[in-house]
């Protein structure tokens, strides 16, 4: 307990207003990274479809069969501001991708998790797999992250109006973001998000505020088969990394 109390006060004075604690012991809330101002947290906040889906990580059993179709007609941007279809990303018959919908580019555990990803980016390339990682946010907030984090541009695009989040039914509101328990398990990773903040910056946040109330996910597709589906119960709640290896050491690579 010494610790955990040890760990959120010292990401509290990192990040003033991106954590605080209740008296409620094992309670985080986990607050945006701006001015209060900055957004209205009120039941007037909009509610988008992925509110009302039902929870799937880690099954891909809540999906319909044809989720690859759909989400290959989405269309997003490149970190340089092109646009693109996800299905122009990688094979659609036979080629492996790993699919991570962060969080916005402005938030601390969307830049820890990237630092992850790239750190694993040779072991998924080994396997013949593709990384693609998708963030809210115009390509030019994209950029900040790619630059200061550092992350490789080719594997980095642009989702600013959310719409893979809303394909595969990402969890969004004001619950979710700051009040999940599930949030709680960033406090065990404290040391490697302070490592990939050192160079954070609050400007990466998105212009429309509205985007920091969409969680994440993870996702591994063979073709447009759906292999693997882990939604982000709450902020910070991350896919572990070694169940999507497992998958991805199982599955032929043409």
């Amino acid at each position: 307990m010494a610790s955990l109390q040890q760990s959120s006060l010292t990401l509290t004075t990192k990040f003033p207003s991106f954590c605080s604690f209740s008296s409620t012991p094992n309670t985080l809330k986990f607050l945006h990274p701006f001015p209060s101002s900055a957004i209205s947290l009120t039941a007037t906040t909009p509610k988008r479809i992925s509110s009302f889906l039902p929870k799937a990580a880690a099954s891909t059993a809540a999906f319909p069969q044809d989720i690859g179709d759909v989400l290959a007609d989405v269309t997003i941007f490149t970190a340089t501001g092109q646009s693109v279809k996800f299905e122009d990303l990688w094979d659609q018959n036979e080629g492996v991708a790993v699919v991570a919908l962060l969080r916005h580019f402005g938030c601390p555990c969307c830049w820890e998790l990237a630092k992850a990803l790239k750190e694993t980016k040779e072991r998924f390339d080994s396997a013949g797999v593709k990384l693609i990682a998708v963030g809210i946010g115009a390509p030019n907030k994209a950029r900040i992250l790619a630059e200061r984090l550092p992350f490789p541009l080719d594997c980095l695009y642009a989702d600013p109006d959310r719409k893979a989040y809303d394909v595969l039914g990402l969890y969004y509101g004001i619950g979710r973001t700051f009040f999940n328990p599930a949030s709680a398990k960033v406090l065990s990773r404290f040391n490697e998000l302070r490592e990939a903040t050192k160079n954070y910056t609050i400007e990466a946040t998105p212009d429309d505020r509205s985007g920091v109330l969409q969680q994440g996910g993870m996702f591994l597709f063979k073709g447009k088969q759906l292999l693997y589906a882990w939604k982000d119960e709450g902020t910070g709640d991350h896919a572990p990394m070694e169940d999507i290896f497992d998958i991805c050491c199982k599955v032929p690579v043409a």
